[in-house]
Protein backbone atom coordinates (compact mmCIF):
# COMPACT_ATOMS: atom_id res chain seq x y z
CA UNK A 1 0.00 0.00 0.00
CA UNK A 2 1.18 3.59 -0.45
CA UNK A 3 2.40 5.66 2.39
CA UNK A 4 1.92 9.14 0.03
CA UNK A 5 -0.64 11.36 0.26
CA UNK A 6 -3.28 10.56 -2.37
CA UNK A 7 -4.11 12.58 -4.89
CA UNK A 8 -7.68 14.83 -4.27
CA UNK A 9 -10.62 12.78 -5.64
CA UNK A 10 -11.88 13.49 -8.99
CA UNK A 11 -15.16 14.84 -9.41
CA UNK A 12 -16.57 13.52 -12.67
CA UNK A 13 -20.08 15.01 -14.03
CA UNK A 14 -21.58 12.07 -16.87
CA UNK A 15 -25.04 14.16 -17.02
CA UNK A 16 -27.41 11.86 -18.58
CA UNK A 17 -26.08 8.58 -18.84
CA UNK A 18 -28.09 4.65 -18.81
CA UNK A 19 -27.56 2.70 -15.87
CA UNK A 20 -26.00 -0.54 -17.62
CA UNK A 21 -22.74 1.05 -19.34
CA UNK A 22 -22.54 3.24 -16.17
CA UNK A 23 -22.62 0.28 -14.11
CA UNK A 24 -19.95 -1.86 -16.49
CA UNK A 25 -17.76 1.25 -16.15
CA UNK A 26 -17.65 1.26 -12.46
CA UNK A 27 -16.52 -2.36 -12.25
CA UNK A 28 -14.34 -1.66 -14.84
CA UNK A 29 -12.57 1.14 -13.19
CA UNK A 30 -12.32 -0.45 -9.86
CA UNK A 31 -10.96 -4.00 -11.16
CA UNK A 32 -8.05 -1.46 -12.95
CA UNK A 33 -7.24 0.76 -9.96
CA UNK A 34 -3.71 0.75 -7.79
CA UNK A 35 -3.29 1.98 -4.97
CA UNK A 36 -2.49 5.24 -6.11
CA UNK A 37 -5.30 5.52 -8.15
CA UNK A 38 -7.59 8.68 -6.96
CA UNK A 39 -10.82 8.33 -6.13
CA UNK A 40 -13.50 9.72 -8.34
CA UNK A 41 -17.43 10.71 -7.48
CA UNK A 42 -19.73 10.43 -10.91
CA UNK A 43 -22.75 12.45 -10.40
CA UNK A 44 -25.75 11.26 -12.80
CA UNK A 45 -29.07 11.90 -13.73
CA UNK A 46 -30.19 8.02 -15.10
CA UNK A 47 -33.46 7.26 -17.58
CA UNK A 48 -36.16 5.09 -15.30
CA UNK A 49 -34.30 1.90 -14.04
CA UNK A 50 -34.68 -0.84 -11.28
CA UNK A 51 -31.75 -1.87 -9.75
CA UNK A 52 -32.06 -5.04 -7.44
CA UNK A 53 -29.06 -5.42 -5.00
CA UNK A 54 -27.60 -8.61 -4.37
CA UNK A 55 -30.17 -11.26 -2.65
CA UNK A 56 -33.07 -8.90 -3.55
CA UNK A 57 -36.26 -10.63 -3.50
CA UNK A 58 -37.86 -10.10 -6.82
CA UNK A 59 -41.37 -10.63 -5.14
CA UNK A 60 -40.80 -6.54 -4.27
CA UNK A 61 -41.85 -5.62 -8.00
CA UNK A 62 -45.69 -5.19 -7.37
CA UNK A 63 -46.00 -5.16 -11.43
CA UNK A 64 -47.35 -2.15 -13.06
CA UNK A 65 -43.99 -1.16 -14.49
CA UNK A 66 -43.37 -3.50 -17.23
CA UNK A 67 -41.98 -0.39 -19.65
CA UNK A 68 -39.19 0.11 -17.18
CA UNK A 69 -36.36 -1.97 -17.32
CA UNK A 70 -34.67 -4.27 -14.34
CA UNK A 71 -30.77 -4.68 -14.08
CA UNK A 72 -29.76 -7.27 -11.10
CA UNK A 73 -26.25 -5.65 -9.50
CA UNK A 74 -23.78 -6.70 -7.00
CA UNK A 75 -24.87 -3.71 -4.71
CA UNK A 76 -25.83 -4.55 -0.87
CA UNK A 77 -29.88 -3.72 -0.60
CA UNK A 78 -33.26 -4.70 -2.39
CA UNK A 79 -34.78 -2.80 -5.33
CA UNK A 80 -34.99 0.74 -5.89
CA UNK A 81 -35.66 2.59 -8.56
CA UNK A 82 -33.86 5.48 -10.52
CA UNK A 83 -34.94 7.98 -13.30
CA UNK A 84 -35.17 11.61 -13.97
CA UNK A 85 -34.90 14.36 -11.38
CA UNK A 86 -32.77 12.25 -9.08
CA UNK A 87 -29.58 12.96 -7.91
CA UNK A 88 -27.24 10.07 -8.69
CA UNK A 89 -23.54 9.78 -7.11
CA UNK A 90 -21.26 7.17 -7.53
CA UNK A 91 -18.67 6.75 -4.59
CA UNK A 92 -15.46 4.86 -6.37
CA UNK A 93 -13.14 5.42 -3.57
CA UNK A 94 -10.47 3.38 -1.89
CA UNK A 95 -11.20 3.28 2.16
CA UNK A 96 -8.04 1.39 3.19
CA UNK A 97 -6.45 4.71 1.93
CA UNK A 98 -4.39 7.55 4.48
CA UNK A 99 -6.55 10.34 3.86
CA UNK A 100 -6.41 13.80 5.54
CA UNK A 101 -8.70 12.61 8.22
CA UNK A 102 -7.80 9.40 8.88
CA UNK A 103 -8.44 5.52 6.94
CA UNK A 104 -12.32 5.17 6.61
CA UNK A 105 -14.39 1.49 7.37
CA UNK A 106 -17.48 0.97 5.54
CA UNK A 107 -19.51 1.88 9.15
CA UNK A 108 -18.12 5.06 9.26
CA UNK A 109 -18.52 5.79 5.62
CA UNK A 110 -22.20 5.19 5.39
CA UNK A 111 -22.47 7.42 8.26
CA UNK A 112 -20.61 9.80 6.29
CA UNK A 113 -22.76 9.48 3.59
CA UNK A 114 -26.12 10.01 4.89
CA UNK A 115 -24.85 13.28 7.34
CA UNK A 116 -24.16 14.30 3.88
CA UNK A 117 -27.12 13.94 2.67
CA UNK A 118 -29.15 15.18 5.92
CA UNK A 119 -26.50 18.22 5.90
CA UNK A 120 -28.08 19.53 2.15
CA UNK A 121 -31.60 18.91 3.32
CA UNK A 122 -31.02 21.01 6.23
CA UNK A 123 -29.66 23.98 3.70
CA UNK A 124 -33.22 23.83 2.19
CA UNK A 125 -34.64 23.65 5.40
CA UNK A 126 -35.71 19.96 5.41
CA UNK A 127 -35.27 18.14 8.22
CA UNK A 128 -34.23 14.75 7.09
CA UNK A 129 -33.10 11.58 9.63
CA UNK A 130 -31.95 8.45 9.82
CA UNK A 131 -33.84 5.40 11.17
CA UNK A 132 -31.97 2.26 12.74
CA UNK A 133 -31.83 -0.83 10.45
CA UNK A 134 -32.74 0.85 7.50
CA UNK A 135 -30.09 2.07 5.03
CA UNK A 136 -31.29 5.96 3.53
CA UNK A 137 -32.55 9.05 4.90
CA UNK A 138 -36.17 10.13 5.59
CA UNK A 139 -38.40 13.15 6.52
CA UNK A 140 -38.00 13.71 10.24
CA UNK A 141 -41.30 15.36 11.20
CA UNK A 142 -44.78 16.72 9.79
CA UNK A 143 -47.41 14.75 8.00
CA UNK A 144 -44.89 12.92 5.74
CA UNK A 145 -42.70 12.10 8.68
CA UNK A 146 -41.01 8.58 7.73
CA UNK A 147 -41.38 8.98 3.88
CA UNK A 148 -37.91 8.17 2.60
CA UNK A 149 -36.39 11.00 1.00
CA UNK A 150 -32.90 9.15 -0.24
CA UNK A 151 -31.23 5.91 -1.06
CA UNK A 152 -28.29 4.18 -0.75
CA UNK A 153 -26.58 1.32 -1.36
CA UNK A 154 -22.72 0.20 -2.22
CA UNK A 155 -20.10 -2.34 -2.49
CA UNK A 156 -17.27 -2.66 -1.02
CA UNK A 157 -14.51 -5.40 -1.82
CA UNK A 158 -12.23 -7.19 -0.32
CA UNK A 159 -9.83 -4.69 -0.58
CA UNK A 160 -11.36 -1.80 0.85
CA UNK A 161 -12.69 -0.20 -3.07
CA UNK A 162 -16.39 0.64 -3.15
CA UNK A 163 -18.55 1.70 -5.62
CA UNK A 164 -22.33 2.26 -6.49
CA UNK A 165 -23.76 4.69 -3.82
CA UNK A 166 -26.46 7.33 -3.00
CA UNK A 167 -29.67 8.76 -4.52
CA UNK A 168 -31.74 11.88 -3.73
CA UNK A 169 -34.79 12.99 -4.75
CA UNK A 170 -35.37 16.04 -6.14
CA UNK A 171 -38.34 16.55 -8.87
CA UNK A 172 -39.42 13.08 -9.68
CA UNK A 173 -42.35 11.10 -10.85
CA UNK A 174 -42.71 9.01 -8.31
CA UNK A 175 -45.21 7.12 -9.55
CA UNK A 176 -42.74 4.09 -10.14
CA UNK A 177 -41.87 3.96 -6.05
CA UNK A 178 -45.71 3.09 -5.83
CA UNK A 179 -44.91 -0.19 -8.12
CA UNK A 180 -42.66 -1.92 -6.13
CA UNK A 181 -41.72 -2.34 -2.41
CA UNK A 182 -38.75 0.61 -1.51
CA UNK A 183 -35.74 -1.23 -0.63
CA UNK A 184 -37.71 -4.31 0.63
CA UNK A 185 -39.86 -2.22 2.43
CA UNK A 186 -44.26 -2.73 1.84
CA UNK A 187 -46.07 0.01 2.03
CA UNK A 188 -42.75 2.82 2.65
CA UNK A 189 -44.18 6.01 0.94
CA UNK A 190 -40.75 7.75 -1.06
CA UNK A 191 -40.98 11.57 -1.21
CA UNK A 192 -38.69 14.11 -3.22
CA UNK A 193 -37.46 17.57 -2.42
CA UNK A 194 -40.54 19.27 -4.77
CA UNK A 195 -43.18 17.54 -3.02
CA UNK A 196 -41.86 18.95 0.36
CA UNK A 197 -42.14 22.41 -0.78
CA UNK A 198 -38.79 22.68 -2.15
CA UNK A 199 -38.28 23.21 -6.09
CA UNK A 200 -35.13 23.53 -7.03
CA UNK A 201 -32.71 23.00 -9.93
CA UNK A 202 -31.72 19.54 -9.97
CA UNK A 203 -28.14 21.13 -11.25
CA UNK A 204 -27.96 23.12 -8.06
CA UNK A 205 -28.58 20.13 -5.30
CA UNK A 206 -25.95 17.86 -7.94
CA UNK A 207 -23.37 20.27 -6.82
CA UNK A 208 -24.24 20.87 -2.85
CA UNK A 209 -24.35 17.22 -2.67
CA UNK A 210 -21.16 16.42 -4.32
CA UNK A 211 -19.50 19.34 -2.26
CA UNK A 212 -21.15 17.91 0.92
CA UNK A 213 -20.23 14.12 -0.10
CA UNK A 214 -16.49 15.78 -0.93
CA UNK A 215 -16.16 17.55 2.93
CA UNK A 216 -17.00 14.59 4.48
CA UNK A 217 -15.59 11.85 3.36
CA UNK A 218 -12.27 13.58 1.20
CA UNK A 219 -11.51 17.07 2.68
CA UNK A 220 -8.12 17.20 0.03
CA UNK A 221 -10.44 17.46 -2.81
CA UNK A 222 -12.13 20.27 -4.22
CA UNK A 223 -15.61 20.40 -6.49
CA UNK A 224 -14.83 24.05 -7.86
CA UNK A 225 -14.41 22.59 -11.63
CA UNK A 226 -16.76 19.45 -12.59
CA UNK A 227 -14.27 17.21 -14.55
CA UNK A 228 -16.13 16.32 -17.80
CA UNK A 229 -16.31 12.40 -17.99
Amino acid sequence: MSTTRPEPAVIRHLGHADYEPTFAAMRTFTDARTPDTPDELWIVEHPPVYTLGLGADRGHLLGGAAHIPVVQTDRGGEVTYHGPGQVVIYLLMDLRRNKPGGKLYARQFVHKIEQAIIDVLSSYNLAGERIEGAPGIYIAGGPKKGAKIAALGLKVRGNGCTYHGVSLNVAMDLAPFTWINPCGYAGLETIDMRTMGVDVPLADVQLALANELVRQLDPSASVAALAAA
